[in-house]
């Protein structure tokens, strides 16, 4: 027999909690993706993209802890901009929320999946992450503050192996190297090396949606926004002039003798300096699988926030807005989840699989700070506990950046824009088509 459900949610997580669930979320970030920047950007072009990208995370923060804070709702973006703008610009919100956050997982599944084939020749990485998928959907299922310690656990350990593997190669670091063909592609090369290096920081914005699960947001949101996002930065760094240094940026993107990309460049940064035969890169690559499963696991927990926030409000069916009673999870959210990533996964193409979750993440920051304006301007005396520092600039600034970079994605990745945009348009198609007038022009905060 069944148990009944309900469309609420368990509050269990502290400002700890929420620091090990913004920096699970990104971590991943750290071990695999942005090395595919490289041959676009090289080390220069890549690193001017890095700081590009990391002063607009940091002013986005800064901003979108102030909407979290005032409208602590697992919807995030899609919440704020429906109450700021009304139905069109916030299902547009929630749309680019769940393409980032459903597309993010399978990404890092592939990646899970190569970094068990290091020591499993034999198996196959896409029967990985469909077993990664499986196991951690079910783990998000079984409950959320179980789910936030597990990330809290392996965050630490992800982000002690990223500290450990600094410090046997940081020793072996060349400008030499470093520097070594600097810029494949001229300084145009920066503009398409920024989705990778995005990669960095990508999904942080997702402590937002747990916002709703936190025992005190007001006060919690915005120490556990901002350790993090302050972690994330200190890591990018270290772990980018580590890995690159060692043996050039070619080194971290080609495997000897192959002309094809790799998911793990630190197990080749690492082979620069201990060999494959040495205990410690056995060690640090078993330790770097939790900086994998960090990301794989928080992501798909917003993830499900997301898309249970659409059926909750009527926009998807009913079903996925539910929750079970003995579990306070969104069991049917995550289950469907699940189920696209697995197609996902079985295209097999990394990057292209990357940029699409980077599409989504653009859209929802340019549309987040104008939802922040907006609200300022409309709703003056909303109760904001936490306030972003020196307005307008920090928000202004966050807006500018990712909608430059949102042009700059759609110019160097044509066709995989006009999907994007495919896909919006069939989701409008639905919204207008399927979804009743009367829940459409519902106001939801």
């Amino acid at each position: 027999m069944s148990l009944p459900e309900s469309t609420e949610l368990k509050k269990t997580l502290g400002p700890l909690m929420l620091w090990g669930l913004g920096v699970g979320y990104v971590i991943s970030g750290m071990y695999f993706g942005w090395n595919l920047g490289l041959p676009e950007g090289g080390p220069y072009g890549l690193l001017v993209a890095l700081i590009i990208v990391t002063i607009m995370y940091v002013s986005f923060v800064l901003s979108y802890s102030e909407l979290s804070c005032a409208i602590p709702k697992a919807g995030g973006a899609f919440v704020y901009a429906n109450r700021a703008f009304g139905r069109d610009l916030g299902f547009l919100a929630g749309i680019a929320q769940i393409v980032e956050f459903v597309f993010a997982p399978p990404a890092i599944a592939m990646a899970i999946g190569q970094y068990f084939n290091i020591f499993f020749p034999t198996v196959s990485p896409i029967a990985i992450a469909v077993v990664a998928y499986i196991a951690f959907t079910g783990l998000n299922i079984w409950g959320v503050r179980a789910s936030a310690t597990f990330e809290l656990v392996i965050t630490v350990l992800a982000v002690l192996e990223l500290l450990i593997f600094a410090g046997v190669t940081l020793p072996e670091f060349s400008w030499q190297n470093f520097s070594h063909n600097p810029l494949p592609h001229g300084w145009g090369g920066i503009l398409p090396a920024i989705p990778f290096a995005i990669w960095f920081y990508l999904a942080i914005e997702g402590v937002a949606n747990v916002a709703e699960e936190s025992k005190n947001p007001q006060k919690d949101i915005p120490i556990g926004f901002g350790s993090a996002m302050a972690t994330l930065v200190f890591l990018a760094i270290l772990t980018f002039f580590a890995a690159v240094g060692v043996g050039g940026w070619e080194n971290v993107v080609y495997e000897a003798g192959s002309t094809m990309t790799s998911d793990s460049p630190l197990p080749l940064a690492l082979l620069k300096v201990v060999g494959n035969s040495h205990l410690l890169y056995h060690l640090l690559i078993f330790i770097g699988l939790f900086g994998l499963i960090a990301s794989f696991h928080g992501i798909i927990l917003i993830a499900g926030r997301a898309t249970f926030e659409f059926g909750r409000v009527g926009y998807f069916p009913r079903l996925l807005g539910t929750t079970h009673t003995r579990f306070k999870t969104p069991h049917w959210a995550l289950l469907a989840n699940m189920f696209l990533g697995f197609l996902a996964i079985f295209t097999g193409k990394t990057a292209e699989i990357i940029t699409i979750s980077v599409f989504g993440a653009l859209t929802l920051y340019a549309i987040s700070m104008l939802s922040f304006f907006r609200l300022r301007k409309i709703e003056p005396t909303l109760k904001r506990p936490y306030k972003t520092p020196l307005y307008p600039w920090m928000p202004g600034i966050a807006f500018i950046l990712s909608s430059l970079s949102l042009v700059s994605l759609f110019y160097y990745n044509q066709l995989l824009g006009a999907i994007y945009l495919g896909y919006l348009i069939l989701c409008y198609l639905w919204f207008y088509l399927f979804v009743s007038k009367e829940v459409r022009e519902r106001s939801f905060s």
